[in-house]
């Protein structure tokens, strides 16, 4: 089977890999750059667990193929930030109970970083659409809308400094 050579931009880190044609990112990432938490939820598109962000937009990475990223950078959850250094998105799905079983997490706060970079200050509709190719059995959304929308309201005020100051 014909590889082709990709270099991708993995959480800041470029990164080599030799592909097949007809190989997801989902696959690369997984299977030859050992990037794990980007979960494998449906291979179809479903269910969001595979978002990453690809030259700034949220995609799937299981629709994408892997080709279609060389030469990009892409962000995952642990590009977001990690359990020693979490990004404060991450910390308001901690402190709101947005994180439940965890599976869908990675993909939801990867969804969530890409919509506050493009809009810093989302209403709920605009959270809710943001959000809307991640599928979540556990939490039934409203902690995770209130995760997203704490954080951007964090975001707006800076981190550590109170909301009425």
């Amino acid at each position: 089977m014909t590889t082709y050579p990709i270099d991708i931009k993995v959480n800041g880190e470029w990164k080599r890999a030799e592909v097949t044609a007809r190989e997801t990112l989902l696959d690369a990432l997984r299977n030859r750059l050992s990037a794990f938490e980007v979960k494998d939820g449906c291979s179809q598109g479903d269910c969001g667990a595979c978002t990453v962000i690809l030259a700034g937009r949220a995609v799937n990475a299981c629709l994408t193929l892997a080709v279609q990223a060389n030469g990009k950078e892409i962000t995952t959850l642990k590009g977001v930030g990690t359990s020693e250094n979490p990004d404060p998105l991450q910390k308001s799905f901690v402190e709101h109970g947005a994180i439940q079983c965890g599976f869908c997490t990675p993909g939801v706060v990867v969804s969530a970083k890409a919509l506050l970079e493009a809009n810093p200050n989302p209403n709920r509709e605009e959270i809710r659409e943001g959000i809307s190719g991640n599928l979540c059995r556990c939490t039934g959304y409203t902690q995770i809308v209130e995760a997203i929308e704490d954080a951007a309201a964090h975001g707006r005020r800076g981190v550590g400094e109170r909301e009425d100051a």
